[in-house]
């Protein structure tokens, strides 16, 4: 599968682009989990997107939040892959690409995700360990998770 990443700021997105990859976190969070949520938090302006093309849609997609924005260290949020590419291990290398370019734009910094709690194991595979309780966000089960700075 020829994947074509592409790393944007909020002010480098083009309408299209800003309009595919909220219609991809819409069909997947509130159509697909039936989850009824405020998607546009006032955050993705501040953050990095980090878009996954195959065949010229976008098949994978997360945002890249610096620290502070929403929690102390850098976090990787709104991890999402089309159904169109499910079971391709197009997650696998979402993660890895996210993974990487956090570290280039901030350092080898601890990342800290909110991850849905049945995802726990994929995202142990990436060195995340559990770093809270169970909570419910959008009636959805959640945990805290981070990924320890990475020494030279």
């Amino acid at each position: 599968m020829q994947i074509d990443w592409k790393l944007k700021t909020f002010d480098e997105l083009n309408v299209h682009e800003l309009y595919e990859l909220l219609k991809i976190r819409s069909e997947v969070f509130v159509v697909e989990q039936q989850c009824v949520f405020l998607d546009m938090d006032d955050k993705d302006q501040q953050c990095y997107h980090l878009l996954g093309y195959v065949n010229g849609k976008i098949g994978a997609y997360t945002r890249l939040v610096p620290p502070g924005v929403a929690y102390e260290f850098a976090s990787i949020g709104r991890v999402v892959t089309s159904p169109l590419v499910r079971g391709s291990g197009m997650g696998k290398l979402l993660m890895e690409k996210s993974i990487e370019e956090v570290e280039r734009i901030f350092g080898r910094v601890t990342i800290r995700i909110g991850a849905q709690v049945y995802l726990k194991e994929f995202y142990n595979s990436f060195g995340f360990e559990q770093s809270s309780n169970i909570y419910d966000e959008d009636g959805i089960d959640h945990i805290q998770m981070d990924r320890k700075r990475m020494q030279s």
